[in-house]
């Protein structure tokens, strides 16, 4: 993985929000295609949602008047 990108992840603004989830293997789905598959829990996160990073980061980036028009999510 090159640096920047590495760089990016560890500077992301989730970290107050989004906790570190585990890596769980999946014994039988490995099994089933012959390789090493491993699950990220991402719905381990307090709020039960995959894209709670994703949405944190994007707000967070808001300027003023996009805050002030509001957010509408589904």
């Amino acid at each position: 993985m090159p640096h920047s990108y590495i760089k990016k992840i560890l500077n992301a603004r989730v970290y107050d929000v989004a906790r570190e989830t585990p890596l769980d293997a999946a014994p039988l789905l490995s099994s089933r295609l012959n390789n090493q598959i491993w699950l990220k829990r991402e719905d381990l996160q307090p709020v039960f949602s995959f894209k709670c990073r994703g949405a944190y980061n994007k707000m967070s980036r808001l300027d003023e008047s996009a805050r002030q028009a509001g957010v509408v999510a589904a």
